[in-house]
C-alpha cells in the first residue's frame, strides 16, 4: 500500500510541475472534477487518413423475383392406392363436379395439352413420373392423356392399369378421368391452376 501511495505522490508532483500556472479545475456539482479532453489527448498521434472509399453493396430490387412455382422436392409421394382392390372403376368424377363432365371429357371438349407414357416402368417409377407429370402439366392446360398400356406384358393381372386409376382417383388435382376408346390410356381432367 505504501508503495502505491509513494507512486501517487510522485505522479501528483509531476503533474504540478508540468503546468505551474494552471489552476486545478473546479469540481463539478456531482463532486468529480471535469475532464479536460484536449489536454488528455495531447500526446496522442492521429492516424493517417486512408484514401479509400467504401461503397455499400448493390441494393436489392424492390420487386421480388418470380419464383418457379414448382420443384421436384415439392412433389408429394402418394402411396395411397397401393393396397386397394384390383377392380378400380374405368372412370372417375370428383364430388361436386357436374354430371356431364365425363361426357364432355370423352367428347374432347377440352384440348389435350400433354401426354405421358408409362410403358416399361416399375410401379415406383410410374408413380413418381405421374406425380411430377401432373404437377407440370397443370401449368400447360386442363386435360392430359396418360398411357398405361393394357397389361399384356405383365404376368397375371395388369399392374399399371389398376394402380394408375387408383393413384389418379386419390390425387388432389384430378377432377375426373375416363378410358379412351382403346382401353390402354386415360384422359385426365385437372384442376385449373390459379395465379
Amino acid at each position: 500500500m505504501k508503495a502505491h501511495q509513494a507512486k501517487l505522490k510522485a505522479f501528483k508532483r509531476a503533474v504540478a510541475q508540468r503546468a505551474p500556472g494552471a489552476s486545478a479545475p473546479a469540481p463539478a456539482p456531482g463532486g468529480e472534477a471535469p475532464c479536460d479532453f484536449p489536454a488528455l489527448m495531447r500526446d496522442v498521434t492521429p492516424l493517417k487518413a486512408q484514401r479509400r472509399a467504401f461503397f455499400p453493396g448493390a441494393r436489392p430490387s424492390p420487386h421480388p423475383r418470380r419464383q418457379a412455382r414448382f420443384s421436384e422436392a415439392q412433389v408429394p409421394i402418394q402411396a395411397s392406392g397401393w393396397f386397394e382392390a384390383a377392380d378400380t372403376p374405368s372412370s372417375f368424377v370428383r364430388d361436386g363436379m357436374r354430371s356431364s363432365t365425363l361426357k364432355r371429357l370423352r367428347a374432347g371438349h377440352w384440348p389435350i395439352c400433354a401426354e405421358l407414357d408409362l410403358h416399361g416402368l416399375t410401379r415406383y417409377e410410374a408413380q413418381d413420373r405421374l406425380a411430377l407429370f401432373l404437377q407440370r402439366a397443370q401449368q400447360l392446360g386442363n386435360t392430359v392423356r396418360v398411357i398405361h398400356g393394357k397389361g399384356i406384358g405383365s404376368s397375371g393381372d395388369p399392374v399399371l392399369k389398376q394402380m394408375t386409376r387408383s393413384w389418379l382417383s386419390h390425387h388432389p388435382q384430378v377432377l375426373a378421368f375416363c378410358d379412351t376408346s382403346g382401353g390402354g390410356a386415360l384422359l385426365v381432367l385437372l384442376r385449373r391452376m390459379t395465379d
